[in-house]
């Protein structure tokens, strides 16, 4: 072999010869683009580690909405748009859902055994208690059981009887009024229409419907203290004229719903949600009522404002229906 052709011959790779550098640059230039990637993969995983901050945020967050009490939800919905007539509608007849089985056994408070007694009793019930009345008619009744009997009375005997009920004077002319009448123009029959019963001596529309849906079945709505409270306190009405508010209750409800809803409603008045300070924390329909927070939120102390058999005491008649968890009144002059 020739000088010139060993010269020209290439050394073999790896062999240590003058590819050495080129090896190591490539080297050199690996090292660099993994360095050069590894900022890249440190950004991607705190970004990662934010987003699983975030989603254990949105965790937190909807769990504590979970948890919000009764009067956050309210104050919630109070701060809300104000609410549509159809939302009301909707709220108001599930108020009497709830009602129908918190007061399964409603009933007209007031004892009586015929449409008579019970039109006497409701006239007697103004300015006082049902309770009072009941303790106060036995006696009446047992002397004066008709309308003709009542009518031939000597009125300062009747005042003695009921003086127990207050304003005594004037409401002896009522109901001996309302008994000559009844004598003289129905035949000693208790009329079973409004337009005859409001023509009575100290009958109102809130008696007549009180007898109407009572004594002969007749669908009506009773709007006394109690239901006016109530219904506005409940957003179903901005008035404070009880016709009013009769008219506009009867819109919202079936007319074969009147009259068992006043029991509802009065019920709940007068055990729960009370004029002066409403026991808030022990009603069973805050999470339905625009007002929750006007009386007193403290389960505890609540309980304590409870009345009648919701508070373990005696109810108002001396003869409630059968299916009456509470205790029967006791008679005038008894020890309660």
């Amino acid at each position: 072999m020739s000088k010139q052709t060993k010269a020209t011959k290439r050394p073999r790779v790896g062999s240590g010869g003058p590819d050495k550098p080129a090896a190591a640059e490539a080297k050199a230039a690996t090292k660099k683009a993994v360095s050069e990637k590894a900022p890249t993969k440190t950004a991607e995983a705190a970004k990662k580690a934010t987003a699983r901050k975030a989603a254990a945020n949105t965790t937190t967050a909807k769990t504590t909405t979970a948890k919000t009490t009764t009067a956050e939800k309210v104050t919630a919905r109070k701060a809300a748009k104000p609410e549509s007539h159809l939302a009301m509608v909707r709220r108001a007849r599930k108020i009497n859902r709830e009602l129908a089985e918190v007061y399964p056994y409603a009933h007209p408070e007031l004892d009586f055994r015929n449409p008579f007694e019970l039109l006497v009793a409701t006239v007697l019930s103004a300015q006082t208690t049902d309770l009072r009345v009941n303790q106060t008619t036995p006696a009446l009744f047992a002397k004066y059981p008709t309308p003709e009997d009542l009518a031939a009375a000597v009125p300062e005997e009747v005042e003695e009887l009921i003086r127990p009920t207050g304003f005594f004077r004037a409401k002896t002319k009522s109901i001996m009024g309302l008994a000559a009448a009844l004598r003289d123009d129905f035949g000693g029959e208790v009329p079973g229409r409004l337009d005859d019963l409001v023509k009575l001596p100290g009958v109102g529309r809130k008696t007549a419907f009180v007898v109407l849906g009572n004594a002969f079945g007749v669908p009506g709505i009773t709007v006394d203290t109690h239901f006016m409270r109530l219904a506005r306190r409940w957003k179903w009405t901005e008035s404070d004229d009880p016709v009013k508010i009769e008219a506009e209750v009867a819109e919202i409800f079936p007319k074969s719903d009147w009259t068992m809803l006043s029991h509802r409603v009065i019920f709940h008045g007068r055990r729960i949600c009370h004029a002066r300070k409403p026991a808030c924390g022990a009603c069973p329909i805050t999470h339905l009522c625009p007002s929750y927070g006007e009386g007193e939120t403290d389960p505890e102390k609540a309980r304590k404002l409870l009345k009648y058999e919701k508070g373990g005491f005696p109810g108002q008649r001396l003869n409630p229906p059968p299916d009456y968890p509470g205790l029967p009144a006791p008679p005038l002059g008894a020890s309660s």
